[in-house]
């Protein structure tokens, strides 16, 4: 199923037409139109040059978590360790930012720009243990990608 999304996600990272934001909102989209058990798919940022992530385009519920402290929460977390992380259940997760009642799993891959790890791909689950290596693979296939626009 992830799988036949492929063409469409190159579709549009390949369109120079369109600014990378308006692109990576784009993905989002598909990603949250198209996928039953992502209900909440959005990209976060390193800030600058500050130690936390700025949240980028995304599609879902808005959120309140438009910065997030490296270190702080699954995407905080990502963004020290550079390792992809599948929570299958967040309630069990200490280091657990809440964003909505509704969500039961989250991953999170990281980005990486000529080695750097400049941000990553949140999606959140309102499916209890959703996640699979399909998915883990899927959202590094998009953000090798979406490394090439930024």
């Amino acid at each position: 199923m992830l799988k036949s999304l492929e063409p469409k996600v190159l579709e549009i990272v390949k369109d120079g037409n369109k600014s990378a934001d308006t692109r990576l909102g784009e993905i989002c989209e598909l990603l949250h139109n198209n996928v039953d058990h992502y209900d909440w798919v959005g990209f976060y940022f390193k800030n600058g040059d500050k130690q936390e992530l700025k949240l980028g385009p995304y599609a879902g519920a808005p959120t309140d978590h438009t910065i997030i402290p490296f270190g702080k929460g699954i995407c905080g977390q990502v963004a020290v360790s550079n390792q992809n992380f599948v929570v299958p259940d967040v309630a069990a997760q200490d280091n657990y930012i809440a964003c909505s009642i509704t969500v039961k799993a989250e991953i999170v891959v990281p980005l990486f720009v000529n080695g750097e790890n400049v941000g990553q791909i949140d999606i959140d689950s309102n499916t209890p243990d959703p996640f699979t290596e399909e998915d883990e693979r899927f959202l590094e296939f998009i953000n090798a990608e979406v490394a090439q626009i930024l």
